[in-house]
């Protein structure tokens, strides 16, 4: 017996002399249970696809910019658009842009990015029977030419200021012709990017991998997880037991919470969203802009970015800072905060004694902005009642045009301020998604010039002559533009987020 315990004693200290020299020591958590670069995003909805033609969410645009690449990006520091795939591009004339692209890309199937992918793309984006979501990003071209292997050329029907931008777009994204034409890119995205996909578990999670091939170095993260957590508060409190990595939307109520957290990060950045108070400009008191002035007289802005608690910023343009188009000048132009001026406006519209809805969905910081503009109209006299909505009821009323006034808000995903007004309050749009039902034919004169002219300097002058003019008639009065705020573990390093809100992983490492 002695001998066998010796010998079991032995055998146990070798093991333990192995396991030590071979670094068999439990990985620290922040590498992931493989111990591999893992990161862990808690996505509040699925992907409802991984396509970029064929989605338009934002749950399925923040994997996708992983996947795929664009033939151009802007700069998430200074929103200065740059070539991405294009290695060059030219003017040839108004109505024609030359790309030059990048030469020895591949697509994740071994398949070789060319002229002829962009077309294939391009072609299948603006195709009506694809009946791409976003499909009037690419309307305005009317033909993409191949000119050789590397040079692609895309005609438009007429003059077009934002191509660049809509270029930037993640919908804009480059798939394989061949993964496209063999199977789904719905289920089994090709792209070019950084992150490959491995597997997609519906509901529950979407996993990618490296692309150890990418041309700029393989990622230093080797895998990224996209877990579905339905609910955000679920979302932060797997942040702070070191479960997940990053989480993004958050609402004011829980950045005290996370700020106070020494094992997380929270980031911000004043972004290109902007909300406002808008009219019904076809029908009812919002016709009149007397009373639409005395609105806007009746708005603290600064007391509506005081209670976001941080996720606001002021300015009196439609077009805010963090938009191409912005001119400082607008802030000296908007409506004051005046009570006085708002009681005097609102006996001369004939409106000091009646009562006006406020129609919001029960979404985000929907419902308190709508409680907090009703405070604030009834301080100049002007009785309020509060409509919330589930948002596809309220995008309902939006369409038809059946409410008095609302809380509304749009991203501005291009970051071009011609991509806000052309969609928002331009009168081709009214019944779709100039919700307002705004037809100034001054402002839509100008927002034409902002889209038909390609000279950067004059898209500014354009666009600050529109923001002005959109700004004095009233048809919005912006609340607050929006802040982009997220919350990553202490470890997460190297992540950037621009203003619309996007971020890419290709140079983040978990330390």
């Amino acid at each position: 017996m002695k001998g066998f315990f010796k010998w079991q004693g032995w055998v146990i200290s070798l093991l333990v002399l192995v396991l030590l020299a071979g670094g068999c020591t439990p990985p620290p958590p922040d590498a992931g249970s493989s111990g591999k670069q893992k990161l862990v995003y808690a996505s509040t909805a699925d992907v409802v696809g991984l396509s970029p033609i064929k989605t338009n969410d934002r749950a399925s645009a923040r994997a996708l910019d992983q996947i795929y690449e664009t033939l151009f990006t802007r700069d998430p520091k200074t929103m200065e658009i740059q070539p991405l795939l294009a290695e060059s591009y030219e003017q040839k004339d108004p109505n024609t842009l030359e790309i030059t692209l990048k030469k020895g890309i591949k697509f994740h199937d071994g398949t070789p990015f060319n002229a002829e992918a962009v077309k294939y793309t391009f072609d299948k984006f603006r195709d009506p029977k694809t009946a791409a979501p976003r499909a009037s990003l690419l309307e305005p071209i009317d033909e993409v030419i191949v000119k050789d292997e590397f040079t692609v050329v895309l005609k438009t029907k007429k003059p077009y200021g934002p191509l660049l931008a809509a270029l930037a777009h993640s919908n804009a994204s480059i798939v394989s012709p061949t993964a496209d034409k063999k199977g789904n890119l719905m289920k089994k995205p090709v792209g070019t990017g950084p992150f490959k996909f491995k597997k997609w578990v519906p509901g529950d999670k979407l996993i990618l991998e490296a692309n150890e091939d990418y041309r700029e170095g393989a990622p230093k993260l080797k895998e990224v997880e996209f877990r579905v957590v339905p609910e955000v508060s679920t979302a932060i409190s797997l942040l702070e037991t070191g479960e997940v990595d990053l989480v993004d939307s958050l609402q004011p109520e829980h950045l005290d919470r996370l700020k106070n957290n020494q094992k997380v990060n929270v980031k911000t950045n004043d972004g290109t969203p902007v909300t406002y108070l808008g009219f019904n400009m076809k029908k009812g008191p919002g016709k009149d802009k007397t009373f639409r002035q005395a609105v806007a007289h009746s708005i603290n802005q600064e007391e509506v970015v005081d209670a976001l608690k941080g996720v606001a910023h002021s300015s009196k343009g439609i077009i805010g800072p963090k938009v191409f188009g912005y001119n400082k000048e607008i802030e000296k132009e908007g409506y004051d905060y005046d009570v006085k001026k708002a009681q005097k406006l609102l006996k001369e519209a004939g409106m000091d004694d009646k009562t006006m809805t406020i129609t919001t969905a029960n979404t985000g910081n929907y419902p308190t902005l709508a409680e907090l503009v009703q405070g604030q109209l009834s301080k100049a006299g002007l009785k309020t009642k509060i409509q919330t909505l589930e948002f596809g009821a309220y995008l309902d009323r939006l369409r038809k045009g059946d409410f008095e006034m609302v809380i509304g808000g749009w991203t501005n995903s291009t970051g071009d301020g011609s991509e806000l007004l052309y969609p928002q309050l331009h009168s081709d749009n009214i019944g779709a998604s100039n919700g307002t039902q705004t037809s100034i034919p001054k402002a839509d004169e100008l927002i034409d010039q902002t889209r038909t002219t390609t000279d950067k300097e004059k898209r500014l002058k354009v666009l600050h002559e529109a923001n002005q003019l959109l700004v004095k008639e009233a048809p919005w009065v912006p609340l607050h533009h929006g802040v982009i705020v997220i919350a990553t573990s202490k470890n997460v390093q190297g992540l950037e987020v621009d203003p619309t809100g996007e971020w890419h992983l290709q140079n983040v490492s978990l330390k």
